[in-house]
């Protein structure tokens, strides 16, 4: 490049250089005869000065210590998530519920569709995963599960007095909507610390809200000799302090990408995950066969434990390998992001700068001279539209309005920004700016423009269906172990809890191995709500060890929704507003146990009841026949739905996975 053609582009360079700095004060330093201004000392590629500094510091920290930050995240979350679930304890105190306040099956139905509304709608949840930190988030979720519980307790302790109904629904209500916050935390969080890995790290976080089921049953069982009024008060105290605990650990890694161990990693943490839920399964089976004994149950409480902290060893690796290689050079970006039949570029690419600080007019005009007159203007498609100085000339740069740089180009201007202003309408009509396209499928979208896609309801009905059919058998299964002449249902609490999670971490692992050769996720949800279908056909035949067998593949099927969906619905709208998109759709459960569950279920029991000799009690297979044949049926239903969605968003995973690229990342 001439020395000429340099002294005619000084304000372009500059006002190119704006377009990733433009949020905060700069200042300026003079490269030849370039005036390059610089939002501060510590880098010239960034968003926002605070990401700069914090890259910096990250870097200067060594690769190991955010190793250690993300991993013992993982660990803490995993914590969080397994004192979760207490919406899945609800069999073990209902029957409580109903004797102390003398309920109906409806009105405890209902109840149970307050605790599932609770539990799922999380809008406001989402809202603020975008607007307060992640520990704050944990924080108020342990207050909510602390004070709904806690009203419960007092009510079933007798120490108060009955409260009316609406504000018992309202209690458990409150208390349930602890998981949302919970939710919404840790897998945005982790989420974005692990990008490459979506599936694996929602399998395993979702996995264990499934297993805390199991985990508090196990505890009712052993601590507290099977008393209701006691596990309240402990799905009142224990997530509020678990989340106080760990909230601190929970916090994003800046540049968060994969490590060349990763693999390794996440199966040393499903090895650990496999290994408690046999462990369960074989002390599930031993503590019902054989006769009780206090010392034998807390020692199996106690080992349980023990596998909860096993996790946190993987960060401890790091953190060792840390103390060892603090002189070590940082290893690139690019380097860590190369994966073996995985993803080997970055989920979002960043703008970068052509040129460098500190090169003087006789370097800069010694270097590539395409690279240095090459600079890109706006994003579209994934791919940078680049225009050249002769391309866009001077009179070019004339069609911008009075007060309007060429670095706006850099960003698409809305349509209330066009309309508003004749001079850039003008300037749009010529090409000097482009407009605002609306995202396409694999790209960020915020919940509005969801709600406007068709893929986007279609996800949601097939959500609707399994997990609305699956909850309105988890939420009656007292009922229907009593109807079936089981006096203790705490065995298919915990096989329901065991198989749930093992459902969500193998339906996320299986998903993210064949994500890879553009398989679509959803076609496993087909094939788990046929099984679940069989599940249903089970429990309305209520044979001989129906229940047992029912209960193992409801809760694997049941599970498998939630690590499918999660991470599907991340992958066609993105990360950027998916705390609100994720807890939308979520709204598919209690919008199933409402209808399912509150008015289907608990109807037809009290129709069975009332031609029986116990007016508030049902005995027998009938009880609860015609309620799951339905259920059978709208599994059937939406497994269609999910054969159909898969056809249609195939084309999206060729896109994102089978031509080696990844879906975006917020970072």
């Amino acid at each position: 490049m001439s020395s000429k053609q340099r002294q005619g582009f000084p304000l372009f360079h500059s006002v190119w250089c704006q377009t990733n700095h433009r949020e905060s004060p700069t200042s300026a330093i003079q490269v030849g005869v370039l005036e390059i201004p610089l939002p501060d000392a510590t880098a010239l590629v960034g968003r926002s000065a605070e990401k700069r500094a914090t890259r910096m510091a990250s870097i200067s920290s060594g690769p190991s210590s955010q190793l250690t930050i993300k991993w013992l995240g993982l660990a803490a979350s995993i914590w969080i998530q397994a004192f979760a679930g207490n919406a899945y304890t609800f069999s073990h105190f209902s029957p409580r519920l109903k004797a102390v306040l003398h309920y109906s099956q409806i009105e405890l139905n209902n109840l149970g569709v307050a605790k599932d509304i609770g539990e799922n709608v999380g809008l406001i949840t989402g809202y603020l995963s975008n607007k307060l930190p992640a520990w704050l988030i944990l924080f108020i979720g342990g207050l909510e599960a602390f004070l709904g519980y806690g009203v419960l307790w007092l009510v079933v302790s007798e120490r108060i007095a009955p409260l009316p109904y609406w504000q018992m629904c309202l209690a458990i209500c409150i208390g349930a909507n602890s998981a949302t916050f919970f939710n919404t935390a840790v897998l945005v969080t982790t989420m974005r610390n692990f990008p490459q890995s979506r599936g694996t790290v929602v399998g395993i976080l979702k996995g264990f809200v499934g297993l805390s089921g199991a985990i508090f049953t196990q505890l009712y069982t052993s601590f507290l000799f099977k008393n209701p009024v006691s596990l309240l008060l402990l799905l009142s105290t224990s997530p509020f302090a678990v989340s106080v605990a760990c909230m601190g650990f929970v916090r994003p890694v800046p540049d968060a990408t994969r490590e060349p161990e990763e693999k390794r990693n996440f199966f040393l943490v499903h090895v650990i995950c496999v290994s408690l839920a046999l462990y369960l399964l074989v002390a599930t089976f031993v503590q019902d066969f054989l006769p009780s004994n206090p010392i034998v149950s807390g020692v199996i409480a106690t080992v349980m434990l023990l596998f909860l902290f096993a996790p946190v060893f993987v960060a401890l690796k790091f953190f060792i390998l840390g103390l060892f290689k603090r002189t070590e050079e940082p290893p690139s970006r690019r380097n860590l992001e190369k994966e073996d039949g995985g993803v080997s570029e970055p989920l979002v690419r960043e703008e970068t700068v052509q040129f460098q600080i500190g090169s003087t007019e006789e370097e800069l005009g010694q270097s590539d001279e395409e690279d240095a007159r090459t600079l890109p203007t706006f994003r579209h498609d994934d791919s940078y539209i680049e225009r050249t100085e002769e391309e866009l000339s001077w009179d070019d740069r004339k069609k911008f309005p009075p007060g309007m740089s060429t670095s706006d180009s850099a960003t698409s201007l809305s349509e209330a920004e066009i309309e508003n202003d004749t001079d850039v309408l003008m300037a749009v009509g010529e090409g000097a700016v482009p407009r605002k396209r609306k995202p396409r499928r694999g790209e960020d979208f915020n919940l509005r423009q969801s709600l406007l896609k068709a893929d986007f309801w279609l996800l949601f009905f097939t959500f609707f269906c399994g997990v609305g059919s699956g909850v309105t058998a988890i939420n009656n299964l007292g009922q229907i172990g009593q109807a079936q002449g089981f006096t203790d249902v705490t065995i298919f609490v915990t096989l329901l809890g065991i198989w749930n999670f093992l459902g969500r971490l193998g339906g996320g692992a299986i998903s993210e191995k064949y994500v890879r050769k553009a398989v679509p996720r959803t076609l496993w949800l087909a094939g788990a709500q046929c099984l679940m279908a069989v599940a249903h056909l089970l429990f309305a035949w209520a044979g001989t060890s129906s229940l047992h067998v029912g209960s193992i593949l409801l809760g694997f099927c049941y599970g498998v929704h939630f690590s499918v969906m999660v991470p599907t619905a991340s992958e066609l709208f993105g990360l950027k507003h998916f705390g609100k998109i994720y807890n939308f759709l979520t709204m598919g459960d209690p919008v199933g146990s409402l209808l399912f569950s509150g008015v289907i279920a608990g109807y037809l029991y009290d129709m069975e009841a009332r031609d029986g000799p116990q007016a508030d009690q049902c005995i027998g297979a009938h009880c609860f026949r015609l309620t799951f044949l339905i259920m059978a049926g709208v599994c059937l239903v939406g497994s269609a739905a999910s054969v159909y969605v898969s056809v249609r968003i195939k084309p999206v995973y060729q896109s994102l996975y089978k031509s080696g690229r990844a879906v975006r990342d917020l970072h």
